[in-house]
């Protein structure tokens, strides 16, 4: 009887025994697999921080190329705006100009026409050189740079007057008017039909650079650059081509 008692309790030890090295084991394996687990874990997240961290820096290059490009832009439009200031101020100063010019030589020619004629027919002669009084109004609006009720009156005083002596040089200006609106396609068709019928116009070389200049506005470069060469061959002498040298130099 105590043979069998000790022999029980023997096996219980060994059995506990047993129960105890297998908790173990499995406590080592779960630690194992704890590891890799928090290895793989880590090893993921740092893998997604580095691709949210690329994906962050390609926006970033990508938000500073936009930037890059906005800039360009209106740096572009900035450049544009100054060069069209620039040509309109340059359009306004040469219009103020030919119109003094006009103003004074129509001037000196009738004193010169009335001191050269007699006291008799001094009336007459007057009469002969004054300018109509629709044109006159039609240079003045234009002069106030009124130019779409110059645009009007000129237009209205060629069709009333076409064989007038202040028609042919209404139709040049005529064009400038367009041009200062930047009406380009109707101020090239007019300055060129001037250019074509009246080439011993003294207006006629301005005429051509008019065209030339609305052909560059209207981004025709090439084109402009054979009309500026036109003139230079046709009027080389001319204001208008000096000018025509010194623009193709910077086209």
């Amino acid at each position: 009887m105590k043979r069998l008692a000790l022999s029980a309790a023997l096996l219980l030890t060994l059995s506990a025994c047993a129960t105890t090295s297998d908790i173990e084991a499995t406590r080592y394996q779960i630690d194992q697999v704890n590891r890799q687990a928090n290895a793989r874990l880590t090893e993921v997240e740092s893998k997604l921080s580095n691709e949210k961290l690329l994906e962050m820096v390609n926006q970033v290059e990508s938000l500073k190329a936009e930037v890059a490009k906005l800039r360009g832009e209106v740096e572009v439009a900035n450049y544009n705006l100054q060069t069209t200031q620039k040509r309109q101020n340059d359009l306004y100063n040469d219009l103020d100009g030919r119109l003094s010019h006009l103003e004074s030589a129509g001037k000196e020619a009738a004193a010169q026409q009335a001191a050269s004629q007699p006291a008799s027919s001094q009336p007459a002669a007057a009469t002969d050189t004054q300018t109509s009084p629709d044109y006159d109004k039609a240079l003045n609006l234009l002069r106030a740079r009124d130019f779409p009720k110059a645009t009007a009156a000129l237009s209205l005083y060629i069709q009333q007057n076409p064989n007038a002596p202040q028609a042919v040089d209404a139709l040049y200006w005529l064009g400038v008017a367009h041009t200062a609106q930047r009406q380009y396609d109707a101020a090239i068709e007019i300055h060129r039909r001037f250019a074509e019928q009246y080439p011993d116009n003294p207006k006629a070389p301005d005429a051509l650079r008019n065209v030339a200049n609305c052909q560059r506005d209207l981004g025709q470069v090439d084109i402009a650059k054979a009309t500026l060469k036109r003139l230079i061959k046709l009027y080389p002498s001319s204001s208008a081509a000096q000018k025509a040298r010194e623009q193709l130099t910077k086209m």
